[in-house]
């Protein structure tokens, strides 16, 4: 099979879908490896990495698409790259379909088969392609979150450890799962007082557990979502429903509770975000106001960090990829039931439901098309 890795052209995306050491591991079960000049070079892989470990490097990404069987990427196509799509190409990326009914009616169209790495999913519930990136986003919230409250950027002015003698800051997480504990350690770590909220019993009394006595666990409902914001420093949307959009639990009226100056992250922004008005932005324009909370609101946050998040994110992709490669996308979906629920969208038709309730769209079962 040949393997496309072009670059990423999504602002501020230096992550590779490959390193050199999976070129070898294509190469070495008997695959052709086509990497676009310069992809690597954001995470700090030169070209010759790429060459060494067998890997053909083309100079222009059309020649990527128009001979790869599949692609791999880190990033969901975006505009230019939408007509370079073509029936019956695997494409294996994040594709966060929810968010974007222009991406997905784009996927649909060109008939390619879109495998989403995260909403592959084991029995226990683990998202294993999504995992590493949600601990580095999780890590990288308290990290952007406790720079922003600076005052030079438009912050209440506050440390979120505090110093003794005077009250560390307060910060609220709402959600449980890899984003959030990441998050609450980092936060904790750094001395704030950390509230996280979670609907999930169990999750909670597990976190209890095992995060430091400054972590507070909370049912999450409306009115401990209240409270809480009314007191928080910074603020963490990390909720995630697989392959759907993340709930609004934040209301455009609700930010009136809070502090002035107070700072929202919203890892859950690439699924449409759990605070009502946060919308997507660059790393090159991260925050703006509204009501007078700053608001971060980075899709890819862990483009910023692309050589740990490059290693981080292939060492969870590369097994999947080579089984997709061996066998074909049907083959393998139908063998490894984890990598099945990665099918989103085939050849023209939506299997994943969450994306088909999203935009009120026909699902069709994935059984009948592998």
């Amino acid at each position: 099979m040949r393997i496309g890795v072009p670059k990423e052209i999504k602002a501020n995306e230096n992550r590779i879908a490959l390193v050199p050491g999976g070129v070898e591991a294509f190469v070495s079960a008997g695959h052709t490896v086509l990497v676009e000049a310069g992809a690597g070079l954001g995470s700090g892989f030169e070209d010759q990495a790429f060459r060494d470990a067998g890997a053909e490097l083309l100079g222009q990404a059309e020649a990527i698409w128009e001979q790869a069987d599949l692609i791999m990427k880190v990033k969901e196509p975006i505009a230019p790259e939408w007509p370079r799509m073509r029936r019956g190409q695997v494409i294996y990326t994040y594709f966060h379909f929810a968010a974007s009914e222009e991406l997905t009616r784009a996927v649909i169209d060109s008939g390619a088969v879109a495998v989403a790495y995260e909403t592959v999913q084991l029995d226990s519930g683990e998202l294993p392609l999504l995992t590493p990136m949600s601990e580095v986003a999780g890590r990288m919230a308290v990290q952007e979150g406790a720079k922003y409250l600076e005052k030079v950027f438009g912050g209440r002015g506050i440390l979120l450890g505090g110093v003794p003698g005077v009250v560390p800051g307060e910060v609220v997480i709402f959600g449980g799962g890899v984003v959030g504990t990441n998050a609450a350690q980092m936060a904790a770590g750094l001395g704030a007082h950390v509230t996280i909220l979670d609907i999930d019993l169990h999750r909670l009394r597990y976190l209890a557990d095992v995060l430091p006595a400054n972590v507070d666990t909370v049912y999450s409902n409306r009115h401990n979502i209240l409270d809480a914001i009314s007191r928080a420093d910074l603020v963490i949307g990390a909720v995630l429903l697989p392959g759907a959009k993340a709930p609004s639990l934040v209301t455009r009226a609700d930010l009136s509770q809070m502090l002035p100056g107070s700072v929202i992250v919203d890892v859950a922004v690439d699924q449409g975000g759990c605070v009502e008005t946060i919308h997507p932005t660059t790393h090159e324009s991260p925050t703006y106001f509204v009501d007078g909370i700053l608001h971060y609101g980075v899709a890819n946050m862990p483009g910023a960090v692309p050589r740990t998040s490059t290693l981080a994110l292939t060492n969870a992709t590369l097994p999947y990829g080579l089984r997709l490669a061996r066998s074909g996308w049907k083959s393998a979906c139908q063998a490894d039931p984890a990598l099945r629920l990665g099918l989103n969208i085939v050849e023209g038709k939506v299997v994943y439901p969450g994306v088909a309730e999203a935009f009120d769209l026909p699902l069709v079962d994935v059984e009948t098309v592998t």
